[in-house]
């Protein structure tokens, strides 16, 4: 009887040396290679920095900061800290990729009007229609740049343009909210409406 119970506690023991050991070299490793890179109140730090200047509306700087936090070991302020990026890169298009061709002119040039950076929007689609000058939609975009910045003269003779390229731009001005603020004008109303005056 004394000998089984030896052997059994003898066995016990063999499985509470074996087991820690190999469940030890897994966990200590991750932490020394994300502790140097950056701590949590660091990460942190460098978020609310980010913030600030996003808030304020730098961009570049903001998406630095946000890109330090992003490699920060607590995993929500570097998803945000992501996110984060990915707007500030949608905000940045003409520093992170200057336009190219006509549409690039043209999609850029959409962006400034949406922002209402409207004289830099006039000057992106300009460039754009020197480069496609039968594009009925280069035309709409900069009639609307135009509306909006208080030209409406010019902006007249582009919407205009923009029909007889395309007729259906009519419709698509008469439903456009952003045109809405000039339709009733006289000198767009007879444009958009001409079934009105009897043309």
């Amino acid at each position: 009887m004394p000998d089984k119970k030896k052997t059994s506690s003898a066995k016990s023991d063999e499985k509470h040396v074996t087991r820690p050991p190999a469940a030890k070299p897994t966990s200590p490793e991750p932490v020394p290679d994300a502790a140097p890179a950056l701590d949590a109140r660091e990460q942190l730090s460098a978020f609310e920095a980010a913030m600030k200047q996003f808030h304020e509306r730098h961009m570049a700087q903001a998406r630095e900061l946000f890109a330090t936090a992003a490699a920060g070991p607590e995993r929500d302020v570097a998803n945000r800290a992501r996110l984060h990026m990915a707007m500030c890169d949608q905000r940045l298009p003409q520093e992170t990729a200057k336009p190219q061709s006509a549409e690039e002119y043209y999609n850029y040039g959409v962006a400034l009007i949406n922002t209402r950076k409207l004289a830099e929007a006039r000057l992106n689609l300009e460039k754009a229609l020197a480069m496609t000058p039968h594009a009925d939609h280069v035309h709409y975009a900069l009639a609307l740049a135009q509306a909006l910045g208080g030209d409406l003269e010019t902006a007249r003779g582009h919407l205009e343009r923009a029909i007889e390229l395309e007729p259906r731009n009519r419709i698509i001005a008469r439903q456009d909210a952003d045109f809405a603020i000039v339709a009733r004008h006289p000198m767009f109303d007879a444009l958009l409406y001409p079934e009105k005056k009897g043309w």
